[in-house]
């Protein structure tokens, strides 16, 4: 039987600080794994329920997107992903009786872990303008109250709809397809703050905003890079890759501020060498770079492989730059002018080690660069990664085997979201098809991004706002900002599995919409249904949840948009009541729909409004990627090349053919001018990073044992020298107060109040703590260029001793 829930947070004056692991995973991380599952779950049901965990006839893992292989093992799970399937599957509930115990005051006093650990939501709430306890609402009246909301709205602008990476491609497809239903393409997600880096700099130089690997490349590569990422924490099962291309010979560089021990030592657990024979040592150099500093470390490589070519002759690949590429000779001119000293002085490193790392790279026959928010989440993030798409290019390593750009995704399908229509940005090729497979006109103007949203509702222009999943007050930077900017909204709608903090920093008024988890079966109609994703590598795969809810009164997140849709386009029928097709196109199904008329606001107008069956789609998903593949290029045949556990590819043309969607058509070259963080004197430069029992805002445990942090979150990692020059002690508590240089120059300042000093091995005048407690540091407006990530991992912070001493 599980335990029960958390009664009081996570006492922060109990932490513990020993020496950081040098080995991943090992036999511990298995027990580790199932103490939590027996925790949250039980015995019984967590066996059931990790049995079905990847496996072509169970259900995809929630947590990170690193594909399986075609041949599955018995155990295709990793420590994370079974705390996070135990997370999801737990036997804890969030029912009606909570939220009376429980007033919404009280509930804002505890932290993100309290808050998670209660349970799964289990019935429809909303909390009332100026209510203290959310109450229970039926279903039907829950969803008349969100989409007479939408309907009163002046401007479709008024409305934001957040996604989290989590939300199938059905439900995502029929999602955005009621946003542009309603006039508007604000559709923020959570790429917008990890990822978009990645899909602004790829989309440029190789036409396409994803990796250009596949599992096998991984296997199969001569040489991998893997820059600013921590697998053994984020994505575990990403070591067994590594540890095969080991024993295939590949060479393995990691770049990284801090020594992660994933990196270090693999010990798989479900290998005879993994349990008895000390494991595998991954990485055979650790390059300890500067935060920030990896744009430096490519150009450094690019300018080395020149300056051999024109010595030795026999480094660049020529015919493939010459048939395939455009912009050399600006790019080459562009390297030539950053200097050896700023190198060195960007990334930490003497010229010689960056010699050494450019040697690498040179001696390799296939080469793939991996990478994850270390590098995404800095101003100069974009032209970082252009300089990586420039090193591949020199040596012909895209659309080769074994080689290419890996960008390795967090949540399970926040990739498949952006494929099926989550995007601010949307291309025309894509509207004109949803145009003509629904019979009416999207909305062409962009919409805003994550940042945008934010900035749009702390200025009072936003009256709804609909979360699909997520944890969205907790995910995004500058929290008093973003908590502050939820208060002025008119109605915040929260369609989730668990209680999180953004169901209790709320809008005026709130509503909670339960929903089935990856691991629920989902019973439609006569049928049980099942959902598809795509991984982080390009490749669509179905999964199907095995247990039993835990409630009967909960809907999928496809029959929650699907009875959205059917109030705001279909006269406001209930499913059950839904009109009979009349008038539209009787071949296709397609009824004429009457208006909505909302509680004294515009009416969604009957003239241009989508048009299909509700109803039919609610209780037949194989409808929905019917239409996602008449839409769609690369799913044609979908519901054939998902069966029996099949798992298919999406078209990638730099991959597949050495086709670029650029411009020109060809790869590019880009001449990026040199950028990294300057530290002032006295300060230091803050990354915000994951814990090991955390996977984004859902934090399973008080630990982060690969770090040697026991017990508590609300630490600081300085380098030793560094604490020492600036006159602390290892142990004291002080706060961090961040500070931020507007355009105009005048500063601002956040604070971060009683974190505990640790000493660890990280680059002088580098610094990091744990997100979601250091969010309320990263300035709204400190983003990326051109993708407008928020600067998350590059925060220009001083310590500061507390008045009154909190503990040693």
């Amino acid at each position: 039987m599980a335990t029960k829930a958390p009664k009081s947070d996570i006492d922060e004056t109990r932490v513990k600080v020993s020496e950081p692991k040098k080995v991943a995973v090992r036999v511990p991380a298995v027990l580790h794994a199932l103490q939590i599952a027996n925790e949250q779950m039980g015995v019984v049901r967590s066996i059931q329920t990790l049995a079905q965990v990847n496996q072509k006839d169970g259900f995809d893992c929630p947590g990170c997107a690193w594909p399986e292989e075609d041949k599955r093992h018995i155990a295709e799970f990793c420590e994370n992903g079974a705390k996070a399937v135990a997370e999801e599957a737990t036997r804890r509930t969030v029912g009606p009786a909570f939220f009376r115990e429980h007033s919404i005051d009280e509930l804002r006093g505890h932290d993100d872990w309290w808050l998670g650990q209660q349970g799964r939501l289990t019935h429809p709430m909303i909390l009332d303008e100026g209510a203290t306890h959310y109450r229970p609402v039926s279903w039907d009246d829950a969803l008349r109250a969100v989409s007479d909301a939408i309907a009163a709205v002046d401007d479709p602008d008024e409305t934001v709809f957040y996604t989290s990476g989590r939300t199938s491609n059905e439900a995502a497809f029929l999602y955005q397809l009621l946003v542009r239903g309603i006039g508007t393409n604000n559709l923020p997600d959570c790429s917008n703050m990890c990822h978009e880096s990645s899909g602004s700099a790829l989309t440029e130089t190789i036409g396409i905003g994803k990796g250009t690997v596949s599992i096998e490349d991984v296997h199969d590569a001569d040489l991998l890079i893997v820059a600013g990422q921590n697998p053994g924490t984020n994505h575990p099962r990403m070591l067994s890759a590594l540890e095969k291309a080991k024993q295939r010979g590949a060479r393995i560089i990691a770049v990284n501020p801090l020594p992660e021990a994933g990196l270090m030592r693999f010990e798989n657990p479900q290998t005879p060498r993994g349990v008895a024979f000390g494991g595998t040592k991954i990485a055979d150099r650790f390059v300890q770079i500067r935060s920030g500093g990896d744009q430096a470390l490519f150009q450094a490589i690019g300018k080395h492989l020149f300056e051999v070519e024109e010595r030795d002759g026999g480094v660049l690949d020529h015919d493939f730059i010459d048939a395939h590429t455009s912009g050399i000779d600006a790019y080459r001119e562009a390297v030539a002018r950053a200097d050896w000293a700023s190198l060195t002085e960007a990334t930490g490193m003497p010229e010689a080690a960056l010699r050494e790392i450019g040697d690498e790279v040179r001696a390799s026959k296939a080469t793939i660069v991996c990478w994850a928010m270390g590098l995404t989440q800095h101003k100069h993030s974009v032209p970082m990664l252009r300089d990586i798409v420039n090193v591949l290019l020199l040596q012909g390593n895209i659309g080769r085997k074994g080689a290419g750009v890996c960008p390795v995704r967090g949540h399970s399908n926040v990739q498949g979201d952006r494929t099926v229509g989550i995007y601010e940005k949307p291309s025309e090729a894509f509207l004109e098809a949803l145009d003509r497979e629904f019979a009416f006109t999207a909305p062409r103007e962009h919409g805003f991004d994550t940042v945008e949203a934010i900035r749009a509702m702390r200025d009072g222009r936003v009256r709804v706002f609909m979360g699909m999943g997520g944890n969205f007050v907790s995910a995004t930077p500058d929290t008093a900002v973003v908590e502050a900017a939820m208060a002025r909204v008119g109605l915040t709608v929260q369609v989730s599995t668990k209680l999180n903090r953004s169901h209790v920093v709320t809008g005026r008024r709130a509503i909670i919409l339960p929903t089935l988890g990856r691991t629920d079966r989902d019973r439609r109609g006569d049928a049980e249904q099942r959902v598809t994703v795509e991984d982080s590598m390009g490749a669509v795969h179905a999964s199907r949840g095995r247990l039993s809810p835990p409630s009967d009164d909960l809907l999928s997140e496809v029959a929650i948009v699907a009875r959205l849709c059917g109030h705001l386009f279909a006269g406001g029928a209930s499913p059950e009541h839904a009109p009979a097709s009349h008038g539209g196109d009787p071949e296709r199904g397609l009824p004429e729909y009457g208006k909505v008329e909302g509680e004294g606001g515009t009416p969604v107008a009957a003239s241009n409004v989508p048009r299909a069956d509700w109803a039919a789609l609610e209780t037949d998903y194989a409808l929905i990627r019917s239409h996602i593949a008449r839409v769609i290029p690369g799913f044609e045949d979908y519901e054939d090349r998902i069966r029996k556990g099949r798992t298919f590819f999406l078209p990638n043309g730099p991959r597949d053919e050495r086709r670029f969607a650029t411009a020109d058509g060809k790869a590019r070259f880009t001449a990026n001018v040199l950028q990294y963080p300057v530290i002032p004197p006295g300060r230091l430069l803050l990354q915000t990073l994951r814990s090991h029992d955390q996977y984004n805002t859902t934090i399973y445990g008080k630990d982060d044992r690969y770090r040697g942090i026991h017990g508590g979150r609300r630490v600081v990692l300085v380098n030793a020298d560094d604490i020492v020059e600036r006159g602390f002690a290892e142990g004291e508590i002080v706060d961090i107060v961040s500070e931020w240089t507007r355009p105009d120059g005048s500063v601002e300042e956040r604070r971060a109040d009683e974190f505990r000093i640790v000493a660890y091995s990280t680059p002088r005048g580098n610094a990091a703590a744990y997100y979601p407690e250091t969010n309320v540091l990263v300035p709204l407006d400190s983003v990326a260029d051109v993708s407008g990530t928020p600067t998350s991992k590059s925060v220009i912070v001083r310590l500061e001793r507390r008045a009154i001493a909190s503990g040693a």
